[in-house]
This record gives structure tokens, C-alpha cells and sequence, in this order.
């Protein structure tokens, strides 16, 4: 597959021209390596026209090396990697004004462009590497759905294991062991294991409470390979479903498939958001359903676009988005079910495989 680095540098390049700047520090992790491949914890990153600047220290030097190649300059700092920022800079004499992402820079790092690089005009963008990480190539596709197998085989061996009297503590392990057994990186978020009322919880921390028979059991967590994220919801009852489980999941159900076959690259996230949101509503459950329907991902488990009722910017055609109704009603439980998909140019397509259909366990 064909290198897709020099594309993206070319694009941003474009951007700059287009914002009057000279160049770009970048300084996010995820933009990093989406322009260079660099995929450290430490570097500054500046891009020009015309020159990639990357500089990182003594821990990476052998790494930056195979990973970036000859796509730019490097420098390996031994000390502070603003000095050589700065020293890298200074033999860049046409740069005169140039940006920093103002989403990423930390105040001290800020006033190191006021003081030691007050020679350079600095302005704050937003998105202007983000914004070209909304439209995934094949190769990005490629990883994401590679992580949704494994997370969604991590699934398949871990509901077999669970057990009354388990811990969402436990069933959390079972669940990171199979997804690092299965070739995870790393985990993009702490997995959420909520059992009874705590399922409810849209973002609950797994605790020592001990699932009960006949609870809902909610299992969000993610999987990352080559860098990139897949981030997997489904919701089961260990034991038997009682009739209201039943009706309540199947609501959610119907919400996430109709969602998934009629979201559309060039709608508008808020009209996305609305397309489960009005269906949970109709069946009266529209104040239990309070986050957004969806984020996009990538690099990062929650990107842009967002799938919410107050996002008016169009989605773009090759993002990779979650699809995540719920419904969550305090004291009782709730269900949320997500899926992974690509809003590709023939329409959506999910890339998480795995039934929608209510598991009871035992």
C-alpha cells in the first residue's frame, strides 16, 4: 500500500497557504503521527511548504529513525526539545508567521513562544491537521476494521466466562486479557463493565460490585491496531431477560440499526443524531437518551465529526463514526449499543460484527 504521508504534508501545506502561515508547530500526539508515522510520546513536529522539521529525544532515536525515514529532518535533542526547536528554526529564514495548535499547547509551552521564540509572529489554529484526519484512506480503514475483530473476538471469548458473583472488576480483566490475546496495541479508554442499576451510567468505572442474577451487564471498550481505534458497546442480561429488559432493548436496537443504514456522508451530524434520537423519542424514551449519538474515530477513540444535536458541520465522506443509542434510567439499568461505521461513497457500511441480537448468559 502506498505511502500516505507525503499526501497529507502535501494537504496541510494547502492549509497553510490558505491561513497565511508560514508553518505549523504541531504538538498533538495523534496529528504527529498521522503527518510523519512517529509514534513516540515525545516531539515536536513543524511544517512548512517546504521543509518537515521532527525533533524528539534520546529514548526514541532508533525508533523515529524506522518510523519517519527520510520524510524529514530529524534532530534527537539531548536536553530540551524547544531549544532545538528553536535552533532548527532559525535556519528556516524565510518563516515569519506561524501557527501552533491552540487545542493541544500547554499554557508554560505557550509562553515558550512568547519568550525564547518571540523572533516568529505565532497564531492559534484549530483543526487544521484534525480536519484532514476526518477523511480515512484504505490503509486507515484497513486497521480500523482489523480492531473491531478484535474487539468483537475478545467479545466472543469473553461472555462465555461470566458468571454470577463475578466482580465488573473481573469480567473487566477477562475482557483486557482477551483483547490483548487477541492483538490489541493498548487499550484507547478504561473498559466499562456496569452490572444492575450501575449500567445506567453512561460512562461508569468498573467496581467490586458483584453481578447479580438478572441484571443488565454493559461491556464499552475498545481495541487498537497500527495505532488506530475501535470502540465496541453491546449490552447483555445474565440470566434471564425480563419482559421490560426486553422492550427497553429493543428500542435501543431498532435505534442503532436505523441509525447505522441512514446516516450519509454530507448530512449534517445533527440530522445523524436525529435519526435515533426521534426514533427513541416516538417510543417515549426520549429523556433517557442524554449523550450525542456518535464521535468519529481513528488515531484517537473520540475525533471529529461529531453526531450531535447541536453539530451543524457536515459529515465527510471516508469518516469512520460510532453509532451508540442508549437508554439509561436511573436506579433500574440501561442499554447501549455501538457499532463502527464508514460513511463510505455508495452509503454506510458497519464494521463491527457482531449481533445485535439480546444475549442472556446461563
Amino acid at each position: 500500500m502506498s505511502d500516505s504521508r507525503p499526501r497529507r504534508l502535501a494537504a496541510l501545506a494547502g492549509g497553510l497557504t490558505a491561513a497565511h502561515l508560514d508553518g505549523l508547530l504541531v504538538t498533538s500526539p495523534a496529528n504527529i503521527r498521522y503527518l510523519t508515522g512517529f509514534s513516540g510520546s515525545s516531539a515536536l513536529l513543524f511544517v512548512t511548504a517546504r521543509d518537515v522539521l521532527i525533533i524528539t529525544d534520546f529514548r526514541y532515536q532508533t525508533q523515529i529513525v524506522d518510523e519517519v525515514g527520510d520524510l524529514g529532518r530529524i534532530t534527537v535533542e539531548s536536553q530540551s526539545l524547544w531549544s532545538g526547536l528553536w535552533q532548527q528554526l532559525a535556519q528556516l529564514g524565510y518563516v515569519e508567521v506561524a501557527g501552533f495548535e491552540s487545542g493541544h499547547l500547554l499554557h508554560r509551552d505557550f509562553q515558550r513562544l512568547l519568550d525564547a521564540g518571540s523572533r516568529w509572529q505565532w497564531r492559534p489554529t484549530v483543526d487544521l491537521v484534525e480536519t484532514l484526519r476526518e477523511r480515512k484512506d484504505e490503509s486507515e480503514i484497513a486497521f480500523i476494521e482489523r480492531a473491531n475483530g478484535v474487539a468483537t473476538r475478545a467479545l466472543e471469548r469473553t461472555l462465555p466466562q461470566v458468571r454470577v458473583g463475578m466482580t465488573e472488576l473481573e469480567v473487566a480483566g477477562v475482557l483486557e486479557k482477551a483483547l490483548r490475546d487477541e492483538g490489541s496495541e493498548g487499550f484507547p479508554f478504561p473498559s466499562i463493565v456496569a452490572s444492575g442499576p450501575r449500567s445506567a451510567l453512561p460512562h461508569a468505572r468498573s467496581t467490586s460490585r458483584r453481578i447479580e442474577r438478572g441484571d443488565f451487564l454493559l461491556l464499552d471498550f475498545g481495541a487498537e491496531t497500527g495505532g488506530y481505534c475501535a470502540d465496541v458497546t453491546r449490552t447483555v442480561v445474565v440470566g434471564r431477560a425480563a419482559d421490560e429488559q426486553r422492550a427497553v432493548y429493543d428500542v435501543v436496537r431498532r435505534a442503532n440499526e436505523q441509525a447505522s443504514v441512514g446516516v450519509r456522508a454530507g448530512m449534517s451530524g445533527r440530522d445523524a443524531d436525529a435519526i435515533a434520537r426521534d426514533y427513541i423519542h416516538q417510543r417515549g424514551f426520549g429523556d433517557l437518551f442524554g449523550h450525542s449519538l456518535g464521535h468519529g474515530l481513528g488515531l484517537e477513540v473520540h475525533e471529529a465529526p461529531r453526531l450531535a444535536r447541536t453539530a451543524e458541520g457536515a459529515l465527510a465522506e471516508g469518516a469512520v463514526v460510532t453509532i451508540e443509542p442508549g437508554i439509561y434510567r436511573p436506579g433500574w439499568g440501561g442499554v447501549r449499543i455501538e457499532d463502527d461505521v464508514l460513511l463510505g461513497p455508495d452509503g454506510p457500511r458497519v464494521l463491527t460484527r457482531f449481533t445485535h441480537d439480546l444475549i442472556e448468559l446461563g
